[in-house]
């Protein structure tokens, strides 16, 4: 009964909110509501000759075991033309560019021997594949609005007092679509984890998304990594979202949590407890905006000082 009960509510939650389902068997699952088309896409992990155009085009001979080079996960606002990405290319190319030095640990060049035992391998990468990754926006506009607006505005983050509105979030209102996307994972070795998902879950009057990295270096180290998003429905559709952004980074050494007293054994594979414990390294709050590419001056043929463009 309570099944049915569960299915009857949802299905009225989806006719009151105007909301449609989105499905492409088996890679494609979504959902459009309140303006918001929110889709999830997922395929094979890369194969070899994929990894080797990745290798190439990031720049490195150095990727994850397992990379969903196919998963996505991408909401779009329709009438503003925002769109909010997230997809592992990215990810590890921020990984590249951060360019973190390897965690030491004696046995990491022996972990990573896996591949080359015969080949004495170096330790100059990070190989837990720590990304700064917080998502990838753009604006896509319909071919007439493009030509008008896309050329002439960007979009950006900006620094903000406004917080994701938990209470909203903790009422119980139905789920209309849920799902996670796994970008990549490393189990370094049997000697911990490396990985990165996405979660996003879609209620009747907001949306809201966990980009989360995870490490766990046995014995040496936790690191998280986390990403909120959050949108409240507008009135109207066609108004300009606000979008929150919260971005946080956690990072505690195994030595110093023993320390402390803060870790048991049978907890600390679990990010979702481990995660309060470890201390913030770092936490912005953020809203995205859209700006002007280029200044009014500089669309009247002028720079900044006042003069003519050539």
């Amino acid at each position: 009964m309570g099944s049915d009960e569960d299915a009857a509510r949802l299905k009225a939650a989806m006719e009151s909110s105007g909301a449609e389902l989105i499905c492409d068997p088996p890679q494609v699952r979504g959902i459009r509501v309140a303006g918001w088309r929110i889709r999830s896409t997922k395929r094979a992990i890369l194969n070899a000759e994929q990894i080797e155009r990745w290798e190439a085009k990031l720049g490195t001979r150095h990727l994850p075991e397992m990379v969903f080079g196919g998963n996505e996960l991408e909401l779009v606002h329709e009438a503003s033309g925002i769109a909010i990405s997230f997809n592992a290319f990215d990810a590890l190319a921020g990984w590249k560019r951060e360019n973190l030095p390897p965690v030491e640990v004696p046995a990491a060049a022996k972990w990573k021997m896996r591949c080359n035992p015969n080949e004495q391998l170096i330790m100059d990468y990070d190989y837990t594949f720590t990304t700064p990754y917080c998502g990838s926006e753009r604006l896509v506009l319909e071919q007439e609005q493009a030509d008008k607006e896309s050329s002439l505005a960007t979009l950006e983050w900006k620094s903000c007092d406004t917080r994701i509105d938990l209470i909203r979030l903790q009422v119980k209102d139905p789920i209309l679509f849920y799902d996670e996307v796994i970008l990549y994972e490393d189990e370094l070795s049997d000697n911990g984890i490396s990985f990165l998902s996405v979660k996003v879950r879609v209620m009747p009057n907001c949306w809201f998304l966990l980009l989360r990295f995870w490490l766990r270096v046995d014995g040496v180290l936790m690191r998280l990594r986390d990403t909120r998003m959050y949108s409240g429905f507008q009135s109207d559709p066609r108004e300009f979202p606000v979008i929150i952004r919260e971005r946080s980074q956690r990072e505690e050494t195994f030595r110093a949590l023993l320390l402390k007293g803060q870790l048991e054994p049978s907890l600390y594979q679990d990010p979702n407890i481990v995660g309060d414990r470890l201390p913030i390294r770092d936490h912005h709050h953020e809203k995205l905006h859209k700006r002007p590419r280029f200044s009014a001056i500089e669309l009247n043929g002028q720079d900044e000082r006042g003069t003519e463009k050539p």
